[in-house]
């Protein structure tokens, strides 16, 4: 008689298959999700059935179309996790790792209706309030100073030197916490959306740090996003208001590591690709916009939840049944793209940001963070080159991301640049935003002369560009 508690051996095709026949997204068979999403495309099309962690029942969807009508429609689908069936009859535990996803927050993520409009419009107020001119140019001097402190080396890893500390100094000035910048929240920060066995611990310390903050900040009040969060009209509690920022916090941060991690890979590792930024016909951010389609920062979004009995995908979905949003599945749907060699140029229609009601409200800082970031970091080293084989390149993968461990380069030795003193970071009064941070046409302007702005030299006959390298830098772009 066979024996039921069994395991197949390696290498057999029932690994990964959990209760019922779905397969797990979760396992050593799951590491390469990519390959897992396309095999449950074949068997079930744009929507199927699969298996969390702890063999927790959820629908994945892969298809673009789908994906789009899924966060599309308010009326059918909804974040409020409240409503998830496998929430309240307890299939998912307290402890679950993905836990920090799950849990129901008093956030404009999982709010619907006037909730979400007053609570997004807080959020929205307070990022269209920050000086997109001044946060160029500190992110120019971030980059700098994180330059400065490998050019010497002449070689350095830029996931763990540069990709994964800009989008934290940044976010951290943005916020108003400066001095809160650090390893420790670096690796929280990316520790939080993996579903480890320490991502609750990471998010209980991120939460700390974010309701001292917000503390600090009602007690005085200061020029900065928190508390432009906190004077907005629709009166955030502290703990909307610290929810906010976590989630703003992480989520700005973990895209924009990942996007700069392989932006810059790409660019070492395809020659084509780094041709045409030099040669012209690519700029920085259509590049930025390949990537997201190619290899979005973020694989999917978890979970959306069905409000009543449904039809996506040609599954029928169940009231309460939840569902993934397949970003990195939903981005390579051969309905939309049947040649994933074929460059997306000018097309932004990737699903990278999500959509609908939900769609990431600070887009545009992510994008301003890489663009300015890998632009001024392939200036500063024009001649950095990988220092390893590309096959010997590994990637560190969960259900919500893909990014890479390490980007060893080398490069001649530079010597280290005078990087001006952290800037203030004024934030101009709330207004209308017209911030496009990523569009590819840049107009080279020169900024009007001012009383403490020092005189521009005159450009060297021998060296043409050096004057617009330095109007460049002078303006943060």
């Amino acid at each position: 008689m066979d024996d039921p508690t069994a395991t197949p051996p390696p290498g057999c095709p029932a690994h990964g298959i959990g209760p019922g026949g779905l397969r797990r997204l979760y396992g050593p068979e799951a590491e390469d999700l990519g390959a897992v999403y396309e095999k449950l495309r074949a068997e079930h099309g744009p929507v199927a059935p699969v298996l969390l962690h702890d063999d927790v029942p959820i629908w994945v969807v892969l298809g673009h179309a789908e994906n789009l009508h899924m966060v599309r429609s308010p009326s059918q689908f909804c974040r409020d996790t409240r409503l998830w069936s496998a929430l309240q009859d307890g299939t998912v535990k307290p402890d679950h790792p993905m836990m920090p996803h799950f849990a129901w927050q008093p956030i404009c993520v999982h709010a619907e209706g006037d909730e979400h409009l007053r609570l997004r419009g807080a959020v929205t107020g307070a990022i269209s309030s920050i000086d997109h001119r001044g946060i160029r140019r500190y992110i120019n001097r971030a980059t700098q100073h994180l330059v400065n402190q490998f050019c010497e080396a002449g070689s350095a890893d830029l996931v763990s030197r540069f990709a994964e500390h800009l989008p934290m100094m940044v976010m951290c000035e943005i916020l108003g916490m400066p001095d809160e910048y650090n390893d420790r929240i670096v690796q929280a920060a990316r520790d939080m959306p993996k579903g480890s066995e320490t991502a609750i611990a990471s998010n209980a310390y991120l939460m700390d740090v974010l309701m001292r903050l917000t503390a600090r900040r009602r007690a005085e009040p200061a020029d900065d996003f928190t508390s432009h969060l906190i004077s907005h009209p629709a009166r955030l509690t502290d703990d909307e208001v610290s929810q906010h920022l976590r989630i703003i916090l992480v989520a700005a941060y973990e895209a924009t590591a990942n996007l700069i991690a392989n932006v810059l890979r790409v660019v070492l590792t395809d020659p084509r690709f780094r041709a045409q930024l030099k040669g012209g016909q690519m700029t920085v951010p259509e590049a930025v916009e390949q990537s997201l389609w190619d290899e979005p920062p973020f694989s999917t979004v978890l979970p959306y939840v069905a409000k009543h009995d449904t039809e996506l995908g040609g599954e029928h979905i169940s009231k309460g049944d939840a569902l993934i949003m397949g970003i990195a599945p939903g981005n390579v749907d051969p309905r939309v793209r049947p040649d994933l060699s074929a460059h997306m140029q000018g097309n932004r229609s990737h699903l990278a940001f999500g959509g609908g009601p939900h769609e990431c409200p600070g887009q545009d800082i992510g994008r301003a963070i890489a663009d300015v970031g890998v632009d001024a970091l392939l200036t500063r080293l024009p001649d950095v080159q990988l220092a390893c084989p590309e096959d010997e390149l590994r990637w560190s993968s969960s259900i919500s991301n893909r990014h890479l461990v390490e980007l060893p380069v080398k490069f001649a030795p530079k010597p280290q640049q005078d990087v001006m003193a952290r800037p203030a970071h004024p934030l101009a009064s709330p207004r209308v935003s017209t911030w496009q941070v990523g569009t590819p046409e840049r107009q080279a302007r020169i900024p009007a002369p001012a009383a403490t702005a020092p005189a521009a030299p005159p450009e060297p006959s021998a060296r043409p560009g050096l004057l617009r390298r330095f109007l460049r830098w002078w303006r943060g772009e």
